[in-house]
């Protein structure tokens, strides 16, 4: 694109930021943070100084959702633009997940300016966003909003909407689906639906309603320190917008909202992709061009050992290949076909992994399973390969060998397929990222040792 035609496209971005500005005054807030949020996007990918122009237009409680919906690394990067009593009170607008995400963003690289961002926050949401940075990132408390509606078992429905309306005017929660039912003593009972509540009489008091079966209850929860991905399966099992979060004595602590949900599923998806391919997903995020690259780097650094590894075998068999070059010609067919039907059963067992489908107890149906569709698929194709080798050499030994390692080769793939990452899985060790290299090695090698060294016994 020529600078005539980027300051074209800068100024028509420019002017739709403004508009959208314009509008989310005018209306209260109509136009969607996302929304914005693309445009800035747009607008940094053209002229970072524009970008913080535009940025800095934004009323704070606009530009505190803005702020949430942009990446992690682009939040630390803007915040270096910004003053920190403006950073405070940008925090201040968000809800409390969001803030502590966004001070830890920033903590990564400036510790000390994050504390003193944190110290600019009233106290109240201070020791709010305190507690929350104090979480492990793998657990529910790290994602969980203290905002949410709860209810005490004695209070009325009339009372209850009364204080929800006031809480909404105030600004002090929003999305709220379900209303949390606590007893006296802070202990979370059930939540049920917010629109449940206009049908019955106003002047009932909860504990009646749930006595009297009157409402749909809804009793899970998560323990701030469940797992998230198992917060997440189980948001998933029971088809909630939202779950709420509780201590070891069962006191209700916060709610994790589906938004929150959605983009945990998406962040795992995405995790598995890149971990199969070797890469890192969050250095992918960053535009640190070298910091990719080193992490990209290492992996392949691994591949480069394995595919030595595999040459190794193939020098062990080089006057069997001088004797026979059709030997060289076919090999690729064998470690292709081992690869791809490993990667299959790794797929597959990964993903299951990942939802929850199968835990390491279900090993032996996992592998057996992925054994015999991959022997199913040996069998066939070994034929297919072995008539097609005899019809273009005219040697039967080898139709014989090629067919014969293509069972061997299909067979120990689709039983380490399965097997490394439920091991993997076991020791704690994240399949998706670790998983590929090794079967890759694997399949390989047993290949390559299967097809050479059958046709040194039987074609020598």
């Amino acid at each position: 694109m020529n600078p005539v035609d980027i300051e074209i496209d800068l100024n028509q971005h420019v002017s739709k930021m403004m508009e959208m500005i314009d509008k989310y005054r005018q209306d209260n807030g109509t136009v969607h943070p996302f929304d914005i949020k693309e445009t800035l996007l747009e607008i940094r990918d053209l002229n970072e100084e524009e970008y913080f122009n535009n940025l800095k237009r934004l009323p704070n409680e606009l530009l505190a959702e803005v702020m949430a919906e942009l990446p992690s690394h682009i939040q630390e990067e803007t915040s270096h633009h910004i003053g920190v009593r403006k950073l405070a009170k940008i925090a201040t607008e968000m809800d409390t997940d969001d803030a502590a995400d966004f001070l830890q963003n920033i903590g990564e690289k400036d510790t000390e300016k994050a504390e003193n961002i944190l110290e600019k926050i009233n106290p109240e949401d201070q020791k709010v966003i305190r507690s929350l940075i104090s979480y492990e990132e793998d657990v529910a408390g790290a994602y969980m909003q203290s905002e949410l509606f709860s209810v005490k078992e004695s209070e009325t429905i009339d009372k209850a909407i009364n204080r929800l309306r006031e809480m909404k005017k105030d600004g002090e929660i929003d999305s709220v689906s379900k209303v949390f039912i606590v007893k006296d003593s802070g202990e979370y009972i059930c939540s049920v639906g917010l629109e449940e509540l206009i049908l019955l009489p106003p002047s009932y008091q909860f504990q009646t309603i749930l006595k009297n079966n009157d409402v749909k209850r809804f009793e899970a929860s998560a323990n701030h320190f469940d797992e998230i991905k198992d917060v997440v399966e189980k948001v998933s099992d029971y088809n909630l917008s939202v779950i709420p979060v509780i201590d070891e004595r069962g006191i209700l602590l916060g709610r994790i909202t589906s938004d929150d949900i959605y983009d945990l599923i998406e962040n795992q998806a995405t995790d598995e992709m890149f971990g199969l391919a070797g890469v890192n997903a969050e250095a992918e995020e960053t535009d640190n061009i070298f910091k990719v690259a080193k992490k990209r780097g290492f992996w392949l650094g691994i591949n480069l050992f394995t595919a030595i590894a595999a040459s190794v075998v193939i020098a062990l068999f080089d006057s069997t290949i001088q004797s026979f070059v059709s030997l060289a010609i076919l090999m690729p067919i064998v470690a292709s076909m081992g690869g791809n039907a490993g990667t299959q059963s790794l797929t597959v067992t990964v993903r299951k992994l990942s939802t929850g489908d199968i835990g390491f107890d279900d090993a032996y149906e996992t592998i057996k399973k992925e054994v015999l569709l991959s022997l199913m698929n040996g069998l066939f194709y070994s034929v297919i390969i072995g008539l097609t080798s005899y019809f273009w050499f005219q040697i039967p030994e080898l139709g014989f060998v090629i067919a014969a390692s293509t069972i061997i080769n299909l067979f120990l793939a689709g039983f380490f397929g399965a097997m490394i990452p439920l091991f993997l899985e076991k020791i704690d060790i994240d399949p998706a990222v670790a998983s590929s290299v090794l079967l890759t090695t694997i399949t390989d090698i047993a290949g390559f040792l299967s097809f050479l060294g059958l046709a040194k016994a039987f074609m020598s």
